[in-house]
């Protein structure tokens, strides 16, 4: 049963000592009992955030067993899945049980098979079981619960698309969708970490919005992925090299650039270390968009200062207005990342 009326932003579920919000608390109330203003899931589908998917996966040599006690042990311990390393989570896949009687969304049934688009690391969330959990794919299948806040955002799961496929592209539907709204036409735009998941996404966006007069440049440190941006035709020039490496990839870029650099640079690589390589690509008064949560942002804004960049640094917020149908519609509008997705979360 509903019990009360609870914060919109779901601080009644922190139980930390001081009253924060439910993202930075080391530990969330995921007693399942929902307050009137949230909605209860029953969860199917953990898409885990790359960076901690990637991060927990080393830790655990890439033993399944071994990921899958360590994901248990995190929501046990915090009431969430929010990797302590990286601070960052995920999204999830589920079918609504129950609405409570103030959510504000009158159109928001039970039954209905939603998609999260907030963060795992602010989420309530209770695994009964792992079903099933691959060290190479981060979609993790459990038996397991979640709470929806108030503030919540959702999109319904659409019809036209394999589940497991829209909730790998909801996941990271802010880059591209950022992407479109920072891309003119003619600019010269560099996506570090473009042959994965949301780099392929950004890719697409770039190369239409830039035009046929602009440049997308991709740097990727896989040989495998670098040739796939090639033969589907998402970049002008691709670069294959470690991102952590500032100075090489500098040169490779401005070998195609010129010294001016890029106008727009995007982050979307799941290690640390790249803000620099990131920085000194991109020209003055141009603009990064960190998309990564592997990101520093202290690293970041020290190190434009510290080179004398005049630099626009954007913090890779996860949502923007319209992100679900625009990048849902990149799967309908290009049948290549489509049938590039299938291959990989199908």
């Amino acid at each position: 049963m509903p019990k009360g009326k609870g914060c919109r932003y779901g601080s009644h579920r922190v139980l930390d000592s001081r009253k924060i919000l439910p993202q930075p608390a080391m530990k969330l109330d995921n007693s399942m009992d929902i307050y009137d203003n949230e909605v209860l899931i029953d969860v199917s589908t953990l898409n885990i955030d790359s960076a901690s998917y990637t991060q927990i996966r080393g830790a655990c040599e890439a033993d399944a067993a071994r990921m899958e006690e360590m994901i248990l042990s995190i929501v046990a311990e915090r009431g969430k899945m929010q990797n302590p390393v990286t601070g960052s989570g995920g999204m999830l896949i589920g079918t609504v049980r129950e609405v409570g009687p103030d959510f504000p969304d009158k159109k928001l049934k039970k039954g209905d098979r939603i998609a999260t688009l907030v963060s795992l690391s602010l989420t309530p969330l209770k695994i009964s079981r792992i079903r099933k959990l691959d060290p190479d794919h981060d979609q993790v299948h459990v038996d397991a619960q979640a709470i929806l806040f108030e503030s919540g955002i959702y999109a319904r799961v659409p019809t036209d698309i394999p589940e497991n496929l829209a909730l790998a592209v909801l996941d990271v539907a802010g880059a591209p969708a950022q992407v479109d709204r920072l891309v003119r036409e003619g600019d010269t735009v560099c996506i570090i970490g473009g042959g994965g998941k949301s780099g392929i996404l950004c890719c697409h966006q770039a190369m239409k919005n830039a035009g046929p007069y602009g440049k997308v440049i991709v740097v990727e440190y896989s040989q495998a992925n670098a040739q796939r941006i090639i033969d589907m035709g998402l970049a002008t020039h691709v670069i294959v090299a470690d991102a952590t490496d500032a100075i090489d990839v500098y040169h490779k870029v401005i070998a195609i650039t010129g010294e001016r650099g890029c106008d727009v640079t995007i982050n979307n690589v799941n290690v640390p270390n790249t803000e620099m390589t990131s920085i000194i690509i991109t020209k003055g008064q141009g603009l990064i968009y960190f998309f990564s949560m592997a990101t520093s942002f202290t690293k970041a804004a020290l190190g434009a200062e510290g080179v004398g960049k005049d630099i626009e640094l954007i913090v890779g917020n996860g949502y923007a207005k319209g992100h679900s149908d625009l990048a849902l519609n990149i799967l309908r509008e290009s049948g290549g990342i489509r049938a590039l997705f299938e291959k990989l979360y199908l």
